[in-house]
């Protein structure tokens, strides 16, 4: 496996002999659109095959397994282009195996909304360890906001991936409640009804694990959230189901600012089976245009919590997304759209964008101009995802937690199954 970065005047089929390789393979493996047009700066992920088959009448994917001794779940992950289904097409080629270049074993785990596609999920679940479909809301005396997670469920099943409850103190109106947090983790009686609550919720829906996400406590609610974790830990350990805690990105443990104070890592990861660092989000909506995971702040989170938690505790955080921002920025005024990694590439080509790749950051970036207004765009690409992976893989952290599934980046799939070994 390797990453190609397209110069111009090269095409597909400069790039696949180039490397030796088929260029429809190419093509459809990086999800190229239909007339293969590339943008300048794009990051290809080039696969070498070890071996491949001819689908040929009355295939299927279960008896091409059963010829070649792999599981459907190989063929699934080998083959982004099948989108995670099992309909095949007289005379195309399918990847049978790839050389061994793992890198590092990583669990993967997705968040979704309930509200994704169906074809949107399925494309990602063959690469995913734990599904998490986000969120189970609290009320104010302990209750729990149901979620209509049935569709991810049933899809999980199918896949074979263990779902996760996801708790959070979101409100519907789409903010983190401070309010609720404090209501909650100074009523001893709310604390045992919730747990209740989720123990009832995790055994009738078969959910193997759990993964808690309040944000923005004041510092006074540190200790009392930690001891809040290990209650739920306490409680679901006799099922086998861990318990997974969401941390805000600190480099340090008195880091100032109502979105750190809440979280102590040492207590927290005393406290929980496995933390998740939300390393993702210096750049975002309201914010100056910028990568959202710049990898020396990606760094510098992973680095401090080493230092405190044991890494076969640690997820770290992976973006899937970026945003487009209009220019000029202005504070207060200027907001961002977010957008799909494929998205910024089809940007990018309509407007014959050249994509710059900043090295600092480890981000690609461009600009572009539509209807008179200049734009910006920073996004995610396999190079910047590869960076990210390497340095979990390279930490011997547990995992990688992608935030989130709603749009697809079909090279971070690509660099999952071609470098590591999915947990």
């Amino acid at each position: 496996m390797t990453i190609h970065v397209v110069s111009a005047g090269e095409t597909v089929s400069s790039i696949a002999r180039l490397y030796d390789v088929s260029p429809e393979l190419l093509a459809r493996q990086n999800q190229l659109p239909p007339d293969r047009e590339l943008a300048v700066g794009q990051a290809l992920v080039v696969l070498f095959p070890t071996q491949t088959h001819t689908v040929l009448p009355g295939d299927s994917l279960f008896s091409i397994a059963r010829r070649y001794g792999v599981t459907v779940q190989t063929l699934l992950r080998n083959n982004y282009f099948l989108l995670g289904l099992s309909e095949l097409q007289v005379g195309e080629e399918l990847v049978i195996s790839l050389p061994d270049e793992s890198r590092g074993t990583l669990d993967v785990n997705g968040y979704a909304y309930p509200f994704i596609s169906q074809a949107v999920l399925s494309q990602q679940l063959p690469y995913l360890t734990n599904l998490t479909p986000f969120t189970y809301g609290i009320t104010p005396g302990g209750g729990l906001v149901p979620l209509g997670d049935e569709m991810l469920l049933a899809a999980a099943r199918r896949y074979g991936v263990e779902p996760w409850m996801h708790l959070s103190t979101l409100t519907e109106a789409g903010n983190f409640s401070s309010s609720l947090a404090q209501q909650l983790l100074t009523d001893p009686e709310g604390q045992a009804m919730l747990i209740q609550s989720v123990e009832d919720v995790m055994r009738a829906k078969g959910y193997r694990g759990l993964d808690v996400d309040f944000e923005y406590l004041p510092g006074d609610l540190a200790l009392p959230y930690a001891a809040f974790i290990a209650a739920l830990r306490a409680r679901l350990a006799p099922y086998g189901y861990p318990v997974t805690v969401a941390v805000a990105p600190k480099t340090s443990g008195d880091q100032p600012g109502l979105l750190y104070e809440g979280h102590d890592y040492a207590a927290l990861g005393a406290a929980a089976d496995y933390v998740l660092l939300m390393t993702y989000e210096w750049g975002y909506t309201y914010g100056p245009p910028r990568a959202v995971a710049p990898l020396p702040q990606v760094r510098q989170v992973l680095s401090y919590a080493l230092t405190v938690i044991p890494a076969e505790k640690l997820f770290l955080g992976v973006p899937t997304y970026g945003y487009d921002w209009p220019l000029p920025f202005v504070q207060g005024q200027t907001m961002a759209t977010s957008l799909s990694p494929q998205t910024a590439l089809a940007l990018a080509r309509r407007y014959g964008a050249a994509i710059q790749y900043d090295e600092t950051a480890q981000a690609p970036w461009f600009r572009y101009r539509e209807n008179g207004r200049d734009h910006e765009v920073w996004f995610e690409d396999a190079r910047s995802a590869q960076a990210k992976l390497d340095l979990a893989a390279g930490s011997g952290v547990r995992g990688v937690g992608l935030w989130n599934l709603m749009r697809v980046f079909p090279q971070l799939c690509l660099l999952l199954n071609g470098g590591y070994t999915i947990g």
